[in-house]
């Protein structure tokens, strides 16, 4: 998996402590109605497709380039349908973080939706009434952005399952 190089620095100070990190992700749905998703080389597991902010950087313009990183596709961002925070992550080599996850709903530009980078196994369009297993909170957020008419949900009762708005 790519990290950033401002995270790599940051690591060689911090080492494995819990980092709060700003990530985004997109629900990018087709003029069909589909939705295209991203199986990551990581857990293989089937997901949003997204990334980390750099510093300083724009959400809706690094989400434009983590889409196009990752799969090959130019998206306009319509709508940030919802706010959350993941839990606390740990990755394999003992890194902790823990995100402000950024969803919005986009729709595609220009592009042919592929592999682009080390992060994806397949990138790939599903019927939103045959998707992929997904962990729940993924599910939750893609379910929000498709419903979304243009409210951000957020969670206000603690329960990362019951977003509000």
């Amino acid at each position: 998996m790519a990290i950033p190089q401002f995270l790599v620095e940051l690591r060689s100070f911090v080492g494995t402590r819990p980092l709060w990190l700003s990530g985004v992700a997109a629900v990018i749905v087709g003029d069909d109605g589909r939705v295209l998703l991203g199986q990551r080389a990581d857990d293989r597991r089937w997901s949003l497709i997204g990334g980390i902010l750099d510093p300083g950087e724009q959400p809706a313009e690094g989400l434009v380039r983590e889409v196009f990183e990752e799969a090959a596709v130019v998206v306009v961002p319509e709508v940030l349908a919802s706010v959350t925070v993941s839990p606390m992550l740990e990755y394999p080599n003992g890194d902790r973080s823990q995100y402000l996850e950024l969803t919005f709903r986009c729709r595609v530009v220009s592009g042919e939706p592929r592999v682009n980078d080390d992060e994806s196994l397949d990138i790939r369009w599903f019927e939103p009434d045959a998707l992929p297993e997904l962990e729940p909170r993924i599910l939750n957020r893609l379910v929000q952005a498709l419903e979304c008419k243009g409210e951000t949900a957020f969670v206000l009762d603690g329960s990362p399952q019951e977003l509000v708005g």
